[in-house]
């Protein structure tokens, strides 16, 4: 093992490995760090994202959706399924391969870009020195480097409340791991990953039971967008209870009992089981030694500049341990700009156009403005809407259920915001990420030619509304 390194990377994950990457194809020598094993000892890279988040959480979702479909949805297609079943031993081990494919995909472009690999704890002790320390052993060893990351990423935030023990009360991590379908599923949490876990396992037969504190739903989406989500998914059969506040849990012999208060009093309910999924909180536990003095901000993120420098020469952070969405993308295009930085090129990133997506059924997906922010602010928009009920091809895939909103600029007409809830909104989204980058106005999107019969022209019927001639709807008098 080398001492002495261009780059020292803490933390494996999208942020971490991607940095590696991009510090190797730059020239410089570089070494990351990484603690994750899983329940055999067996190391990993990839971080919570692909072996406990993003990539198993869409497996399961991709798996219980076609399961759904063969059981209500075939039928319409003169398509007869007898006998239908699932097994989720094998959903889980098909999730599990993808898993483990992409995981050693990340080890094999380690090893053709010359990335150091190390597997262990990394602690920060100071500009210019990480102490490492293996697995199961004790002793540290002190590694120089020229410039360090931070990326040790986010950990799921625990609730007094409702206390861990790993196997009746779990996490998003246990939630995936179900060997059996609860029967009746409590989930605290309304939120990205509350919603998509609660969407799996009511596919494949649980009553799921969702308790959320905030009054609203989804308010960290366009209220539109918020207001069709909760409508679809509780025709879903998801109970989503607004204004729950979870007050305690008592673990029983069977099942967990569960204390909530709403406005309309003190209740409590028995499930099977119970996801805790109420956020994550940033992972600075034993990240760093006191006397490195690295500032955190007082919610605990690493404290960074515009340029993800911390208050240390040398020493930057990126990803779920800094503010900001947490979300793997902006991560990984946080790795990009500081691998660039230390290299000394011109780097960018914007931060106003970064995408979100929630892969439940429909997906929702959003960038820029929502027109609660807009209303807020003061800024004159306009806004074109256009139904997925309107598009040919949604008709034809039998996903109705959605739509596409554009807001533009009322005076200058560029486009300040998409919110898109529908069948591969998540994928649709890329084209208006991109129009935004490039500083592009709905007339930009009106003028541009789509394929017919695709989803796509569900956003440029959307981006011609902007101005009231969307042509497979009624457009309305008013446009905003």
């Amino acid at each position: 093992m080398n001492t002495t390194y261009d780059v020292v990377i803490i933390g494996g994950g999208p942020a971490g490995y991607v940095a590696a990457i991009r510090c190797a194809q730059l020239g410089l020598h570089t070494v990351c760090i990484d603690g994750l094993r899983d329940h055999q000892g067996k190391s990993w890279l990839g971080g919570t994202c692909l072996n406990v988040g993003c990539i198993p959480s869409k497996a399961l979702l991709e798996s219980s959706e076609l399961y759904l479909h063969a059981k209500v949805d075939f039928a319409e297609h003169g398509i007869t399924a007898s006998g239908l079943s699932f097994d989720v031993a094998k959903m889980q081990e098909r999730k599990q391969k993808i898993v483990r494919a992409m995981a050693g995909g990340i080890d094999g472009l380690f090893k053709s870009n010359g990335v150091e690999w190390l597997q262990g704890h990394g602690c920060l002790i100071g500009s210019g020195k990480v102490a490492f320390t293996p697995h199961d052993q004790q002793n540290a060893s002190i590694l120089e480097a020229k410039n360090i990351i931070l990326a040790s990423g986010s950990k799921p935030v625990d609730i007094q409340s409702a206390p861990q023990d790993h196997k009746w009360i779990v996490d998003s991590s246990g939630a995936l791991e179900f060997s059996q379908i609860p029967r009746r599923l409590g989930i605290v949490g309304a939120g990205v990953i509350g919603l998509e876990l609660g969407s799996v396992w009511r596919r494949l037969g649980s009553e799921v039971i969702i308790l959320e504190a905030q009054p609203c739903f989804l308010p960290i989406a366009d209220h539109d967008i918020a207001d069709s989500a909760e409508r679809f998914f509780r025709q879903q059969g998801l109970d989503i209870r607004l204004g729950s506040r979870l007050r305690s849990t008592i673990i029983n012999d069977n099942d967990v009992l569960v204390h909530y208060d709403d406005q309309q009093g003190s209740h409590e309910i028995h499930v099977d089981r119970l996801v805790v999924a109420v956020g994550r909180r940033p992972n600075t536990d034993g990240l760093f030694a006191a006397e490195s003095q690295l500032n955190l901000d007082d919610k605990g993120f690493v404290d960074i500049d515009n340029h993800c420098r911390t208050n240390l020469p040398h020493v930057y952070a990126i990803g779920d341990v800094v503010p900001g969405p947490m979300l793997a993308h902006k991560g990984s295009e946080e790795g990009i700009y500081v691998a660039e930085t230390i290299a000394g090129m011109a780097s960018h990133i914007n931060y106003d156009i970064m995408p979100s997506v929630i892969y439940t059924t429909p997906e929702i997906a959003w960038v820029g403005r929502t027109e609660n922010d807009l209303k807020e602010s003061g800024l004159p928009y306009h806004v074109g809407r256009f139904p997925y009920a309107a598009n040919g091809r949604a008709r034809a895939f039998g996903t109705t259920d959605g739509m596409v909103k554009v807001l533009s600029h009322a005076h200058t007409d560029q486009i300040l915001g998409v919110h898109i809830i529908g069948h591969m909104a998540g994928e649709l989204l890329g084209e208006a990420v991109l129009a935004m980058e490039f500083s592009a106005s709905a007339e930009d999107l009106a003028r541009t030619i789509h394929a017919h019969p695709t989803l796509s022209e569900t956003l440029h019927e959307a981006a011609l509304a902007v101005d009231g001639r969307a042509i497979h709807i009624r457009n309305p008098k008013s446009r905003s």
